[in-house]
Parts: structure tokens; C-alpha cells; sequence
């Protein structure tokens, strides 16, 4: 099968198109035929930090972790999927597990569910990592009916499904965004924009929660900005990160009685733990979609698989609206 294999660590030019075996279904696997996969942030991590980080692959190295695609073999022991089921998934490119840059992969069958029937292959691609992100966030801080939700980055790839979702489970749904193009986007999606550039978070919690704070803060940027998540929480208020790798003084999250939830989804892959959630989680996603309530939002570009070092330098450039995809 061909294959966009990685033979050294570094920059999006290190990929090359290369003819490898396609790889042979297993016990509580399928074979996927790949038709479309989306670029995250973490993708281009590995490929530029190889080693450096201890979820990368050894060389040579197929990556990528998203696809939507068909079922061309089912393994033993494996229930819920005939050949022909169209999937979507988060199950590849890191550690032993080969990546979704390639015409075929085996996927494990916890980690993939029936793509949404009212989302192209391109659309279900780019859903996967950033959907399931988000789900696990919302629902471990506890989202619900009626809330105050801030969404840090809700242009973003996690943040806009994550606004998305908490309008869906009945929040009032409030974004961070620094752009004329990021703002519309956000109020698009259904949640009150908000320019981090122009206002202060004493600003818009005063303006939006009258000075109490927001019951739920999702931080899609994290970093240092989970400061500003701390500040505009209400008291007793949930925070859900998804870059929680920062030195922080914890004084405002102890007097405010806060709970911070860390959401690092690739576990499951890693570490073969509770893999059986992404599925369920998927199953969950694709029924909101379904529902017309979650929608994907696409950049404004095309890239073939061989191309996709120019999709990961569209990625790393920060000029892309929405996830980047490429077809396989």
C-alpha cells in the first residue's frame, strides 16, 4: 500500500511517499480502508520532536491518529462491525501503533465507532481527537443544563467542538477569540464572542456573569493562560485544561475552592487503558452530530496524502480556520 512515511525526525518536508505491506487484521481489530485523516497539533509534535517525546513511534514511522474511512476486514472477537461499515476514529501514529497517513491501517475496534451518517469522510475526520477532548472535558467538570460555560480558544480545533457540545447539553456559552475572523466564527458556532485582546477577564466576567464568574471554564489554550481561567471561575467552579504542562501559583484556584480536571485523551493508546470510552464516547459524538448539533469546522483547503507536508505546514503556520484535512 503507499504510505507517507517518516525516515527522520524534524520538518514537514521529512515525509516521503513510500510503498509498505499492508497490514493484516488481528484479534479485536479491523482493517480500514482510509479515506480521509485530519492534522493535529499533535502529529506535528511528533514529527518534529521525534524522541523527545516518549509517545513517538520508532523509524521509519507512519503518523497520524484521525480517519474516517471503510471496513475492508474484520478480525476475531470483534462485535458491532461488518465489512463495508463506514468508521471514524482516533487509533494510530504514536508508540506501536501505525499512523492513518497510509491507504489501509488496523485499527483496534474499542478505539472507532460508525462515522455520523450526515458528515462527509472529510468532516468525520477532523472530528475524532478534538471531539473526544472535548467530551471527556465538559463531562468530567461536569457541564449541565442552565450553566455559564467559558470556552478559552473557541476557534480552535477542540474549542469550537467544545462550544458546540456545552450548547448541546444546555449551557449558556460564552469564547475567548482574538480576530475579527475568530470572533464570527464563535458566534456562528452559537457562544457570545469575546475579544481577549480588548478585554480584561475582570471586564468580561463583570459583563457576563455580573462579577460571579463562570460555573465552567474549558481551557483549550492552557499554559499560562490558565491564570485567566482561575480568575473568571466562579467560586467552587470547574476548570477542564488540555495543556496543563506549566508552573502556576495555585493561591486563586485554593481561595476559590476550584477543581481542575486535566484532559490528556491519547491515554487510552498509550497505555491500553480504557479504550472502550473512545468508542462509546464516538457512538455519543455521532448521534449529537446526527442530531445537527455538532458540525466540524473544515479549513479552507484540499491536500492530497502526499501533500500532507504542505497540511502540517498549514497547521504550524497558525493561519488555518478549523482542522486541517487531507484525503487519502
Amino acid at each position: 500500500m503507499k504510505a507517507m512515511v517518516v525516515r527522520e525526525f524534524g520538518g514537514p518536508e521529512n515525509f516521503e511517499l513510500a510503498e509498505i505491506p499492508t497490514p493484516e487484521v488481528k484479534s479485536g481489530h479491523v482493517l480500514v480502508r482510509i479515506a480521509a485523516t485530519s492534522v493535529n497539533t499533535v502529529d506535528t509534535m511528533i514529527r518534529q520532536m521525534g524522541k523527545e517525546l516518549p509517545i513517538s513511534p520508532d523509524l521509519p514511522a507512519v503518523l497520524g491518529m484521525d480517519f474516517a474511512g471503510v471496513v475492508e476486514e474484520v478480525g476475531e472477537n470483534v462485535a458491532g462491525f461488518a465489512v463495508g461499515d463506514e468508521v471514524y476514529g482516533c487509533a494510530g501514529g504514536l508508540c506501536d501503533l501505525q499512523g492513518t497517513l497510509a491507504e489501509y491501517m488496523v485499527a483496534d475496534a474499542r478505539l472507532i465507532a460508525r462515522k455520523p451518517n450526515n458528515l462527509s469522510m472529510r468532516e468525520a475526520a477532523a472530528l475524532p481527537l478534538v471531539g473526544i477532548t472535548a467530551y471527556e472535558g465538559l463531562k468530567r467538570a461536569g457541564v449541565a443544563k442552565g450553566q455559564q460555560v467559558l470556552v478559552h480558544g473557541g476557534s480552535g480545533g477542540v474549542g469550537h467542538v467544545a462550544l458546540q457540545l456545552a450548547r448541546h447539553f444546555g449551557a449558556d456559552v460564552y469564547s475567548t477569540g482574538g480576530g475579527e475572523a475568530q470572533l464570527k466564527l464563535i458566534e456562528s458556532l452559537g457562544a457570545k464572542p469575546i475579544n481577549y485582546k480588548t478585554e480584561t477577564v475582570a471586564d468580561y466576567v463583570a459583563e457576563h456573569t455580573s462579577g460571579a464568574g463562570f460555573d465552567l471554564v474549558f481551557d483549550s489554550v492552557g499554559g499560562a493562560n490558565m491564570a485567566n481561567s482561575f480568575e473568571a471561575a466562579a467560586l467552587n467552579g470547574q476548570i477542564a485544561s488540555t495543556v496543563s504542562m506549566v508552573e502556576l501559583d495555585l493561591s486563586v484556584a485554593h481561595f476559590k475552592g476550584l477543581s481542575l480536571h486535566v484532559v490528556f485523551m491519547l491515554i487510552p493508546m498509550i497505555h491500553d487503558h480504557g479504550r472502550e470510552e473512545h468508542g462509546r464516547i464516538l457512538n455519543a459524538l455521532a448521534k449529537i452530530a446526527e442530531a445537527g448539533e455538532l458540525k466540524p469546522v473544515l479549513d479552507d483547503t484540499n491536500y492530497s496524502l502526499a501533500e500532507i507536508g504542505k497540511a502540517h505546514a498549514r497547521l504550524e503556520s497558525g493561519q488555518a480556520m478549523g482542522k486541517v484535512v487531507v484525503e487519502v
